[in-house]
């Protein structure tokens, strides 16, 4: 296991898991799902994304950034859920809140390829995915493109925290297993990521 790389298969129970993409849809109908594009190509994403939090994670022609507003809307993100948030106060092991919530849908034939999360000022903050749906094929290799790689898979409810040496490393979604989870009316996977995008100035108890 890479250090600083922790699993928790099925953190989240199956009525947590049901609570949560309830609240999901209720969000998407707020600050409705979009497609990005890659910088340069305007490739679009296999997966459709929006955000929640003080921050959303945004790719297009320009670049990746953060940004306070839905692109296609203009309005604020809606905020992470109490759900999610106990989620980070209980696995992050960092002292200060996410401003950042990426919500993935993984349709069946979607993937993400090999990346870092690399966007953000703060790197001592952990990245911590929750998975909800269809099982994913998860891929980590190290800090260095190329390198040796491993697979991992993440069902619905699992946690997974990238912290220490593994906040850096490079990782993707190979596939989904289409099927494995009723949990989705439609099938297909949820991903959310939680990121810490600024370094905190100050530390609050």
């Amino acid at each position: 296991m890479i250090q600083g790389l922790k699993h928790f298969p099925e953190f989240l129970g199956r009525s947590q898991q049901e609570e949560l993409a309830d609240t999901l849809r209720q969000a998407a109908a707020a600050a409705p799902l979009f497609t990005p594009v890659m910088p340069r190509t305007g490739r679009p994403f296999s997966v459709r994304m929006t955000n929640l939090g003080q921050l959303g994670w945004v790719s297009d022609r320009s670049g990746y950034r953060y940004q306070p507003r839905h692109p296609d809307t203009g309005q604020p993100w809606p905020p992470i859920p109490e759900a999610v948030l106990d989620v980070w106060r209980r696995v992050a092991a960092y002292p200060a809140p996410p401003e950042a919530c990426l919500v993935n849908v993984y349709r069946e034939g979607a993937r993400m390829g090999l990346h870092q999360d690399a966007d953000e000022e703060d790197f001592a903050a952990p990245v911590v995915s929750i998975s909800l749906g269809d099982t994913a094929v998860f891929r980590i290799g190290g800090q260095v493109r190329g390198g040796p790689t491993r697979t991992l898979k993440l069902s619905s409810g699992d946690v997974l925290v990238m912290g220490g040496a593994a906040r850096l490393s490079y990782h993707g979604i190979d596939r989904i297993l289409a099927g494995s989870s009723t949990l989705l009316k439609k099938g297909g996977r949820i991903n959310l990521t939680l990121r810490r995008v600024m370094r905190p100035t100050s530390i609050h108890p």
